[in-house]
C-alpha cells in the first residue's frame, strides 16, 4: 500500500501574536513542524511526505531546514487562500493514484505513532479514518434566544488529525466548489455521501494555536525527553 502524508500548515498564526508564524516557532529547540514531520517519518520512512506552507515562506523553510541540519525528505507546496485549497494542492501533488493519505495539521506534533497507523489501515479497509476523541466536560446547545439545553457528551467527539482517505475518494471529494460547511477533511468527504470512518485519537494531540499551547507543548517535550 501507498502512503503520503499532507501536512497542512498554509495560515500565518495570528493569534500567537509574534513575528513569526506559529508553525515554525521551537519547541524543544526545534521548529514545530519538523517535531510532525519527523514523526510520520518514524511510522514509515518510505512514506510521501508533502508539506503545505505559504509560497512566501519557502525560503524560511529552507533556512531553517539548514540551521537545524533536517534533513527528512519532503516537498513543500504553496497554500491556497483557505485550508481548503491548501489541503487541495497537498493532495494534488501526491505522486500516486492509488493508495492512501493522511491529511494532518502541521501544527500537532503530539500525534501519537499508533494512531498513524490505525489511520492508514482503517483507511485502507473502509476509505476513511478521522481520529477523535471523548469530551470530559459538560456541553451545552446555545439558542438564538439566549436559552441553553444539556447535551448528553457520549454522543459527541472532539474531532483531530490525522484523516486519513483513499487517494481516489478525497481527490474526487476536492473536485466540488468550497462550501462554508467544509469545517475539516471530514466534512468534504461526507458531502460525496460517504460514511466517515472514526477511530481513537490521543488527548495530546493538540492544535498549537495560543502562547499557553506552546507553554503545554514545551511540557510534552519535557515529559517525552524524561522517559
Amino acid at each position: 500500500m501507498q502512503k503520503a502524508a499532507v501536512l497542512v500548515a498554509g495560515g500565518r498564526g495570528t493569534r500567537m501574536g509574534g513575528p513569526m508564524s506559529k508553525q515554525y516557532l521551537p519547541i524543544g529547540g526545534m521548529p514545530i513542524l519538523m517535531h510532525t514531520l519527523s514523526v510520520f517519518h518514524k511510522v514509515d520512512p518510505k512514506m510521501e511526505l508533502i508539506l503545505v506552507i505559504p509560497g512566501d515562506d519557502f525560503e524560511l523553510w529552507e533556512n531553517l531546514c539548514q540551521q537545524h541540519d533536517f534533513t527528512i525528505p519532503h516537498q513543500v507546496v504553496a497554500g491556497g487562500n483557505s485550508r481548503f485549497q491548501s489541503v487541495k494542492n497537498g493532495i494534488t501533488a501526491v505522486s500516486f493514484s492509488e493508495g492512501v493519505v493522511a491529511i494532518h495539521d502541521g501544527v500537532r506534533p503530539f500525534v501519537h505513532e499508533n494512531v498513524i497507523k490505525e489511520s492508514f489501515e482503517k483507511a485502507a479497509e473502509t476509505g476513511s479514518a478521522v481520529a477523535v476523541v471523548a469530551l470530559k466536560d459538560s456541553i451545552r446547545k446555545l439558542m438564538d434566544d439566549d436559552r441553553s439545553f444539556y447535551q448528553e457528551r457520549q454522543y459527541f467527539r472532539l474531532v483531530q488529525t490525522p484523516q486519513t482517505f483513499d487517494i481516489q475518494k478525497i481527490r474526487k471529494a476536492f473536485e466540488v466548489t468550497e462550501l462554508p460547511q467544509f469545517t475539516d477533511d471530514a466534512t468534504v468527504y461526507e458531502h460525496q455521501g460517504w460514511q466517515v470512518t472514526l477511530i481513537p485519537g490521543n488527548p495530546e494531540n493538540i492544535k498549537i494555536t495560543t502562547p499557553e499551547d506552546m507553554d503545554y507543548a514545551e511540557f510534552l517535550i519535557q515529559k517525552m525527553k524524561s522517559r
